[in-house]
């Protein structure tokens, strides 16, 4: 994957990513400041709270609710409403207990049974337009699982480009590497090429110097002495110095490698 490809791509993860943590904290994170998250399934709250969206409702004291604030609540079992209260009526035998008419702001009729305070869940602080449909696609099969298999798609995607990136690195180093030996191999193929079968005799330096000094000082001092005896005997022929060559060529791979 070239860069701008996969630089491309980082954005682009990015951006889904950050959607999908924002999805999760409107869905799940609003519960743990205390709010209840809920879809609005009809058109009775209309054009308050639109159908689709996603109303998000505060735990309150059902004794501070006043007329003209919209309550969310039980209206049975298996069923949630948001209507607004019309009218608070107080039980007759005990005062305490108080009871809320309610009715749609899109309704021409109030509902027909009252609300009583202990089925009141909260109030409506705000609402996402359009927001409940995805929650409520998402919360139930199939979009349950659609969902999940998008997310393990997605947590894929993410970290194809460094699978890819860590391969190629490693290719290159092994490159780069082969490389360094070739050419170490090359550079004492250039020393043992130097050195001569025919002794120089410079007034500072002895021909055991001399050797050391083309050789690189890849040789033992009884290898050096050695090499000596055999080239001041006129001994160190043609087939000496390649094969002094190839071990030259060998001790500079190994050296390069360490």
């Amino acid at each position: 994957m070239n860069k701008s490809l996969k630089k491309i791509w980082n954005v682009l993860s990015s951006i889904l990513v950050a959607l999908v943590v924002l999805l999760a904290l409107l869905l799940v994170g609003a519960r743990v400041v205390g709010l209840q998250v809920f879809t609005v399934l009809s058109g009775s709250m209309e054009p308050t709270y639109h159908t689709g969206s996603l109303i998000y409702v505060k735990k309150v004291d059902p004794y501070t609710i006043k007329e003209g604030q919209p309550i969310t609540f039980m209206l049975d079992e298996n069923t949630v409403a948001t209507h607004r209260v019309v009218g608070i009526v107080p039980d007759e035998e005990d005062p305490t207990v108080i009871r809320f008419r309610t009715k749609g702001d899109a309704n021409e009729a109030e509902d027909g049974s009252l609300v009583h305070y202990k089925n009141v869940i909260g109030t409506p602080i705000f609402s996402i337009p359009y927001l409940g449909y995805i929650a409520d696609y998402i919360q139930h099969p199939p979009g349950m699982y659609i969902a999940i298999s998008a997310g393990a798609v997605l947590l894929l995607l993410v970290f194809i480009p460094d699978i890819f990136a860590d391969g190629k690195d490693e290719d290159e180093s092994k490159k780069k590497k082969s490389s360094r030996r070739k050419k170490g191999a090359h550079a004492a193929a250039h020393k043992a090429a130097a050195v001569d079968v025919t002794p120089e005799e410079p007034a500072d330096e002895s021909l055991t110097d001399e050797i050391r000094r083309k050789t690189d000082n890849l040789l033992t001092d009884d290898e050096v002495e050695a090499i000596r005896q055999t080239v001041e005997a006129g001994r160190f022929d043609k087939a000496a110095a390649d094969a002094l060559r190839q071990e030259l060529i060998k001790r500079e791979a190994e050296r390069d490698a360490q």
